[in-house]
């Protein structure tokens, strides 16, 4: 029996995690450095430092995640300012939350799940919170 996915996210937990969200339901896109509560699930893609990316794994869940609400940390605007303005074009007319990074991290324990990249970039965590695509 042939199952191979022609299109989208090919990581069978990410694309489980999606398929499972309802609306409001949050998941994360964190960097390599940020805590994960130990009852959330962790997916971990760190590879080693900058693969995969930030930016590059928000771009991936994109392609599947319908995104209403986006929460990010204030610190991220000064430290990590490029990778902000990056990830805000992403998300064309999606509402952008702005809390201080202990909020986000207090956040992170009521996600499905968090997605751990390899980015080594201060700040570099959303978290992504769940439309209805009707």
């Amino acid at each position: 029996m042939k199952k191979m996915k022609k299109i989208g996210i090919i990581n069978s937990e990410i694309s489980r995690v999606i398929s499972e969200l309802g609306h409001t339901d949050r998941i994360v896109i964190a960097d390599a450095g940020l805590p994960i509560p130990p009852q959330v699930k962790r997916i971990d893609l760190a590879l080693k430092k900058g693969i995969p990316s930030f930016i590059e794994t928000v771009e991936t869940v994109l392609m599947e995640m319908c995104v209403a609400k986006a929460y990010v940390a204030e610190e991220m605007g000064s430290a990590s300012a490029t990778k902000r303005e990056e990830l805000i074009a992403l998300l064309p007319g999606v509402q952008i939350q702005v809390i201080t990074h202990e909020e986000l991290k207090a956040l992170t324990h009521q996600a499905k799940a968090v997605i751990r990249t390899g980015e080594f970039t201060p700040f570099a965590n959303v978290i992504l919170e769940a439309g209805v695509i009707f």
